[in-house]
């Protein structure tokens, strides 16, 4: 199998070089970049080709591609894809309007190409156990559920910069559009019901000073068809220094019990001698790894990944109307 990836704008390109070198039957034919000083930076750090042109790149007839650009870019880059009868995954959020991403539906179903969102925590071991214990029925009907999604300002991810993440025009927003989709995902899967409401509130409290133009804090209120409420804390609120660049946890109210999950708890502390800090040694499950093995295990097997175009959708459709609550102060009513 013949994989590549479009773009090297997204922090999650870097990791997923590793986990499709880790596939046994998957080629990385290479990637290609519009923006070739990147392209030349990455193609020199992890020996890959680089090609000089999107349309060069499905040239070579790549049965998939990973979708790593600017997220208002997504679109095009689909629809170069697709129209080549190439399978997609695209990063998340699948795109910047709703418009988008009903077009990048539109254009892999006509194509008859396969399509997944990258939401690799549905991969998670620990979060795998969460939707085992709610899917059996052995917390019962999910109340509530209390979660979050805290980061490092997105400069602070790596050491390339990528400051396209506080643009507004190519990322769509800031921490909320960056944050939420990964839980308002989980929450949909875990309890197999839509949101109906939607209320929120924004801040740039934090790193106002260093000339962020977007929200960097967040609280958003979610209501679903079944009567389940939840909480999405969904800020950039980590320190520069701290030992990773995000991090996730859910707490389930439900009538027979109560669960707590962090997956990102999966480390050893590791403590140096030397200026900086500590560090974390992370020894449990890949979930990049998972969604990578799925997105290739879609293509062999000819099936709709388990994590798909629509529920990419859906979590856009959440986050905008998180936007549209804070603009009018009201809560926002969608459609189940």
């Amino acid at each position: 199998m013949r994989l590549a990836i479009m773009s090297f704008a997204h922090v999650h390109a870097e990791g997923y070089i590793h986990n499709l070198r880790a596939i046994p039957d998957v080629q990385v034919i290479g990637f290609a970049d519009d923006d070739r000083e990147r392209g030349h930076h990455f193609a020199d750090l992890y020996g890959l080709d680089f090609f000089d042109s999107y349309a060069d790149l499905i040239a070579e007839r790549p049965d998939g591609v990973i979708i790593c650009s600017e997220n208002a870019h997504h679109l095009p880059l689909v629809q170069m894809a697709a129209e080549a009868g190439v399978h997609v995954l695209s990063e998340k959020p699948l795109a910047t309007t709703l418009e988008d991403a009903q077009a990048i539906l539109d254009v892999c179903a006509r194509a008859g190409v396969h399509l997944m969102t990258a939401f690799p925590m549905r991969f998670s071991a620990p979060i795998l156990e969460v939707y085992r214990l709610i899917t059996t029925g052995q917390l019962g009907h999910i109340i509530g559920a209390n979660t979050t999604n805290q980061g490092k300002l997105p400069r602070y991810h790596t050491a390339y910069p990528r400051a396209w993440f506080e643009d507004k025009t190519l990322a769509g927003g800031g921490a909320v559009i960056d944050h939420t989709v990964h839980l308002s995902d989980l929450l949909r899967w875990f309890l197999r019901s839509e949101v109906v409401e939607v209320f929120a509130d924004v801040n740039d409290i934090l790193y106002g000073d260093a000339g962020v133009s977007v929200e960097t804090g967040g609280l958003v209120m979610l209501t679903f068809d079944n009567g389940t409420f939840a909480s999405i804390d969904c800020s950039w609120s980590k320190p520069p220094n701290y030992p990773t660049w995000g991090g996730l946890t859910m707490e389930l109210v439900g009538q027979n019990g109560l669960v707590t999950v962090d997956p990102f708890k999966q480390v050893i502390p590791v403590y140096r001698r030397e200026a900086g800090g500590g560090a974390w040694a992370y020894w449990g499950s890949d979930s990049n790894q998972g969604m990578i093995d799925e997105f290739a295990a879609a293509i062999r097997e000819d099936r709709a990944p388990s994590v798909t175009g629509y529920d990419g959708y859906k979590a856009v459709e959440i986050a905008l109307a998180v936007y549209r609550s804070v603009e009018t102060g009201q809560p926002v009513r969608l459609a189940p």
